[in-house]
């Protein structure tokens, strides 16, 4: 059974960091494309940050996602963040003709 587990949600202020992980069980992540996406309040979810199978970092402007083979674990390091960022993040992957979603963190970014 596939499950995606997201922590590392919080409170930080603006300019401040945040790392989130994505705990995978039922698949390897290392033959899996994950991924990172975010949904604000009243707007639509939004991709964040892809990593495809076989690349262990990508970074893309303030974000970078990496992922920990051995602890079958994917991570979103988050810096200078702004109050736009504030969202719910999810973490995803798809395989199988499934998609599957995690039940998301909250991040908020407020002074």
């Amino acid at each position: 059974q596939v499950q995606l587990v997201e922590s590392g949600g919080g409170l930080v202020q603006p300019g401040g960091s945040l790392r989130l992980s994505c705990a995978a069980s039922g698949f390897s992540i290392r033959l899996n494309t994950m991924r990172w996406y975010r949904q604000a309040p009243g707007k639509q979810r939004e991709l964040v940050a892809v990593l495809s199978s076989g690349v262990v970092s990508s970074e893309r402007g303030r974000f970078t996602v990496s992922r920990d083979n051995a602890k079958n674990t994917v991570y979103l390091q988050m810096n200078d963040l702004k109050a736009e960022d504030t969202a719910v993040y999810f973490c995803n992957t798809a395989g199988l003709g499934a998609d599957y979603w995690g039940q998301g963190t909250q991040v908020t970014v407020s002074s």
